[in-house]
This record gives C-alpha cells, sequence and structure tokens, in this order.
C-alpha cells in the first residue's frame, strides 16, 4: 500500500507501507463483508469443481489418490459421491483388495455400479459371482457391463458360457461363448483374440479354419507386444523379445504359427512371445487374493482354481475346468490362460507320467467333465484327439 505524504518544502514522497499487506490478505479471507464470508474455494461454482473432482476419479491410480481428497472438507466429501464422478472412475481408483473387503467397500462399488461406471459393473459383478457365488447378481452386472461394450466383461461371460459356470456341464453353449468372444476380440482385447485363435484351430464352438485361427493368434501377440511397448515408451526392447528362438521344442512348433518343425521369430508363435507377463485387471487379482487367504487356497471341496497366476478363476462344480493331459498337474479355465501359463511357467515344468494320480481321478466318469489340454499348448490339432471327456 502506498501513502502520498507531503513534507514541509512541498515535495510529495510516497512512502510504502509493507506491513499493512498481510493484514489485508487475511481480512479477504475472514471478512464477512467479501464473498459472504466465504473464501475462494467457496466461491467456486459446484459444475467446476465436480469437473475436477470427474478428471480426478478417471486418472487416479490407486483408491487413495481420491479417498484422500474425500477427507479433505465436508463440500468435497458430498461432491466427490456425485454420480458425475463416479461415473468416471477408473479401474485402478476402484481396485479394491481383497483383505481390505467391507461392507463400506461393496457399498461403494454398487453406488459406482448404479452410478452408469461399467468398471464397477464388471469387478463388482466378478466379486459376486465368483467370491460371493451370487451368480445372478454378479452375471446380471457382467452382462450391463458387455452391452456398454465392455470388453473384458464380453470375454468373462464368454468363459462362464464356454464352461457352464454356475450350473451343470449342459449349461455350457459353445457358440454363445464364441459369439461373445468375437465381440470382445473386435475391440482388441488380447485374451479374447488368442481364445478365438484356439477354438477356430480346434473347431471348438464354430466350424475348423486353422489359417484364420493363426491369423487371431499372431494379432493377440502383436496387440500383446504393443501394449508392453506403449506401457514403456522410452524402456529399450531388448533383444530377446524379437529374436529367432531356434531351440523350440517339436511339440511346441506345431501349435505355434510359424508353422513346421523349424523356428521361427517369437513374435509368430503363440507360445514364444518373450514380452513381459501382461498385468491382471484389478478384478482378477482381487479373485486370486480372495481365494489365497482361504483355507489351504482352494475355492471349496474338490474345487481348483485356474493355474494361470494372472486369472484367478475357480470352479463352480468339480471338474469344470481342463487340465494338462500331459502332466495332469494343472488346470485352466480357458484355452487363453493356458497358452498363456504355458510360456511362461509350465513349458519348464510340464512332465508326463503315465497317469494322473491324484484324488480327481475317482470322480472322472461322473458326467461333469475334466476335458484335457494337450502339453504343447494348444490341442493336437483336431477336435477329437485335443478334448478328452472325463
Amino acid at each position: 500500500m502506498n501513502m502520498r505524504v507531503e513534507n514541509s518544502g512541498g515535495r510529495v514522497v510516497k512512502r510504502r507501507k509493507l506491513e499493512l499487506a498481510g493484514d489485508c490478505r487475511k481480512r479477504l479471507r475472514t471478512s464477512p463483508e467479501i464473498s459472504g464470508g466465504c473464501d475462494f474455494f467457496d466461491a467456486l461454482p459446484d459444475d467446476l469443481v465436480l469437473s475436477v473432482l470427474g478428471k480426478l476419479s478417471s486418472t487416479a491410480a490407486c483408491p487413495a489418490d481420491f479417498i484422500n481428497v474425500l477427507m479433505t472438507c465436508k463440500r468435497l466429501n458430498g461432491l466427490g459421491l456425485h454420480s458425475l464422478v463416479l461415473s468416471k472412475a477408473s479401474h485402478k481408483m476402484l481396485a479394491v483388495k481383497a483383505n481390505n473387503w467391507f461392507e463400506s467397500a461393496h457399498r461403494f462399488l454398487k453406488l459406482c455400479a448404479d452410478s452408469g461406471n461399467v468398471e464397477a459393473c464388471y469387478t463388482l459383478g466378478m466379486i459376486r459371482f465368483y467370491c460371493l457365488q451370487n451368480r445372478g447378481s454378479g452375471a446380471s452386472l457382467m452382462a450391463k457391463a458387455a452391452i456398454s461394450s465392455h470388453a473384458s466383461a464380453l470375454y468373462s461371460l464368454a468363459v462362464i458360457q464356454f464352461n457352464g459356470s454356475g450350473g451343470s456341464k449342459n449349461d455350457k453353449d459353445l457358440r454363445a461363448g464364441v459369439a461373445l468372444c468375437a465381440r470382445a476380440a473386435f475391440l482388441g482385447h488380447v485374451d479374447a483374440l488368442r481364445e478365438l485363435g484356439h477354438c477356430l484351430q480346434d473347431g471348438y464352438g464354430v466350424k475348423q479354419n486353422i489359417a484364420e485361427g493363426r491369423r487371431f493368434l499372431v494379432q493377440a501377440n502383436a496387440r500383446e507386444l504393443a501394449i508392453v511397448l506403449a506401457a514403456n515408451p522410452s524402456a529399450v526392447v531388448p533383444r530377446s523379445w524379437l529374436t529367432c528362438n531356434h531351440q523350440r521344442q517339436a511339440g511346441g512348433a506345431g501349435g505355434g504359427v510359424g508353422g513346421g518343425g523349424g523356428g521361427g521369430c517369437p513374435l509368430l508363435s503363440d507360445f514364444g512371445c518373450n514380452v513381459p507377463a501382461p498385468e491382471a485387471h484389478p478384478a482378477n487379482r482381487f479373485l486370486s487374493d480372495w481365494f489365497t487367504a482361504q483355507a489351504e487356497g482352494v475355492p471349496g471341496p474338490g474345487l481348483r482354481l485356474c493355474s494361470h497366476s494372472g486369472c484367478g478363476r475357480p470352479e463352480t462344480r468339480r471338474h469344470e475346468f481342463r487340465r494338462c493331459s500331459v502332466c495332469g498337474a494343472v488346470n485352466y479355465c480357458s484355452r487363453a490362460c493356458q497358452a498363456l501359463d504355458w510360456k511362461l511357467r509350465h513349458k519348464a515344468e510340464c512332465a508326463p507320467v503315465e497317469r494322473w494320480a491324484d484324488a480327481d481321478d475317482e470322480g472322472e466318469n461322473d458326467g461333469n467333465g475334466d476335458d484335457a489340454f494337450d502339453g504343447n499348448g494348444n490341442g493336437n490339432g483336431d477336435d477329437e484327439e485335443a478334448m478328452e471327456e472325463s
């Protein structure tokens, strides 16, 4: 603040009053004459605050990023639970941990789902269907997300149709599973592309077309590589990702896209693309953690988990999943999970045995079905040989 002062000589002197600046700013915040006693934040319109909170919920890297803001003040807490904000929440913001699952977390996901958030519909649907065993409600929520073209929801419903999950073996609908897979593959879902490729190669639920199936497997590997590169734009691509692997096992070569018994570029093989394992969806991580915390890590008496670490899906009845026909030690909910686990882990561990010698063999012929994959990660080439009805 400047003041004009005249001295005895008639000269005008400007004298700066710095000590008043702090008092002025303090009065600006608290004076009842300015903005009706409100600070600048209270003067912001709700529409602008909702826009900021919506941007935060869509870009939050974890739930804490959003929850910490809601705890700041009463106004942010109220506006943060607005349907416009919750409908934009990202899958990372909705990533609830299994050990933190309480009724409040359930209500929050339900509130997001009711706001039209497709990620919340899918996540809550998976939790209800597999963990809480509320099959009808879980399937309905996943269907709601699938109608909005949520690729993961479409693929999960396809897996349910392929296995007849939640029902009996007679509830399998292979054609419906292929149709759902095709829709998810059209939207770019990697697992759906891979599943559809194997279905076409084996003639499983669709007319056999080996060439078209191999084309889908190439697309799955190419998209898988593109996702890794997009997530690490500054990373140098290791030569091991793209170099040829001439030491491929003869069993795996027949199922690879490269064809023949010789080697080929790993990118052209469904089982040799050496990119890092894709990040699991929060819903799948929740399933894995939920059932790992169960007694002995099993979902129920006589039930098994999918052996692919990034899946987490459990059986809903005995002998629902297929197992490796070579070692009989692993089982999978889908061909996509089997192919992924083969190239990530099981290829180095699979060892043939004369006969599966576990307790499940006593119920092999109970009619529930325990189809078997061959050990090379692809099936044997024709439907009658690749699939064994238990």
